[in-house]
């Protein structure tokens, strides 16, 4: 390995709210999974991402059911494959999530729902404990108390080490902060919410500030607008690079080409690529612990790893908050 990737792999590991779980600065999104990377290429780059000294590995339960001919749970069955074929479950942090729709009345935040989901990704994950367990979006017909209580009830079988939350808002966030506390059972200590240069709104007007005070872990997804921000699709011949190009036509527009200029100029700057500055911007972000980045070829990878070692100077923060203001 070069040298960049010695340097992330001694890079200084980031803990998740107030538990005991320590990450590096970067998650692999395992979203991609059973989608556009199947078993062979996703072992492949599970054995990269860790080689490079990182660990937090985010999945979900309903990845990959929007692909025909799939159920959900095929990425939690490819990574538990791979920590099977690697003997490697206490080397790497594991976060899944519950909540999505997996069939008729399958969904949601319930006692009933929740204790019979972990389970399944257990059993898909072949372990009998779930590092981070997440979920995976707000329900508002389910009580918080009673999700709080079956949450807590999954750590103290020894199911779940740490909670988080996706897709809450800033006052949800804070009402079930307030619930875990007055009821004195574990609380979320990270939020994943859909969070980059392009997306800063709906983080950073309310949310943010709630994560900050209250020591909330961010985990933030999409970190590159589904690739818009590696500069990849700049006009609309490069809509057909991938599945994902049809939605980058909402990116383009005079604030999105602005963010790509001062992403590039940045990237002049340190001998970078676009994808490494978007990602090691969010890194210096407030609260932010460690952005989630797919990749579908080890030439991605071995991209956006080195992000976790690109020290961006004020100045140059300064360029990219400043170029992708709302």
């Amino acid at each position: 390995m070069g040298d960049d990737n010695k340097a992330v792999y001694t890079m200084e590991k980031r803990r998740l709210g107030d538990s005991e779980l320590l990450v590096g600065p970067l998650a692999f999104g395992g979203n991609v999974f059973g989608w556009t990377v199947d078993q062979k290429a996703g072992f492949e780059l599970l054995d990269a991402f860790v080689a490079n000294g990182l660990n937090l590995i985010d999945t979900a339960d309903v990845y990959a059911r929007w692909v025909p001919g799939a159920k959900g749970g095929e990425s939690e069955s490819i990574i538990g494959a791979w920590m099977k074929a690697r003997g490697n479950r206490d080397k790497v942090v594991i976060a899944t999530k519950v909540g999505m729709e997996m069939g008729p009345r399958e969904k949601g935040l319930s006692r009933r729902w929740i204790t019979a989901a972990v389970e399944d990704s257990l059993r898909r994950l072949q372990t009998d404990y779930i590092d981070l367990y997440q979920a995976h979006a707000d329900d508002t017909e389910t009580p918080q108390e009673e999700t709080a209580e079956a949450f807590a009830d999954l750590i103290k079988a020894g199911k779940v080490r740490v909670l988080g939350a996706s897709n809450f808002g800033a006052d949800r966030l804070a009402l079930a902060l307030q619930v875990s506390a007055r009821k004195g059972v574990p609380r979320y200590q990270t939020l994943q919410p859909h969070y980059n240069l392009y997306e800063r709104v709906g983080f950073e007007t309310l949310t943010q500030a709630v994560c900050v005070a209250q020591n909330v872990s961010v985990i933030p997804y999409f970190p590159l607008a589904s690739g818009f921000l590696s500069g990849k699709y700049r006009c609309e011949a490069d809509l057909g690079k991938s599945k994902r190009g049809g939605g980058m036509t909402k990116y383009m527009n005079p604030r999105g080409f602005r963010i790509l200029d001062a992403l590039d100029d940045v990237a002049r700057r340190t001998s970078a690529t676009p994808a490494r500055v978007a990602l090691a911007w969010l890194m210096r972000s407030p609260a932010v612990v460690a952005p989630i980045a797919s990749a579908t070829s080890r030439a991605q990878l071995e991209d956006i790893v080195k992000a976790a070692s690109l020290k961006l100077e004020a100045a140059e923060v300064e360029v990219l908050t400043r170029a992708s203001a709302p």
